[in-house]
């Protein structure tokens, strides 16, 4: 059985405490949200190695000084 968004923001709204503020319970709903494109995102290869972003920075930084 796949697990649907429903079930888990169900679950994760469950693990919350029961004086959760609605800004804690859409606060963590974005951040899994945003955890599932992530990993959609790495499966489909949507990535930067570390060491390409890291030399961008770096120029960055060189043109900047």
């Amino acid at each position: 059985m796949a697990t649907t968004a429903k079930h888990v923001a169900v679950e994760l709204i469950e693990q919350l405490p029961d004086d959760a503020s609605w800004e804690d319970i859409l606060y963590t709903l974005y951040v899994r949200q945003q955890i599932e494109a992530g990993r959609e995102d790495v499966a489909a290869g949507r990535v930067t190695p570390h060491e390409e972003v890291r030399a961008q920075l770096l120029d960055r930084k060189r043109r900047a000084s």
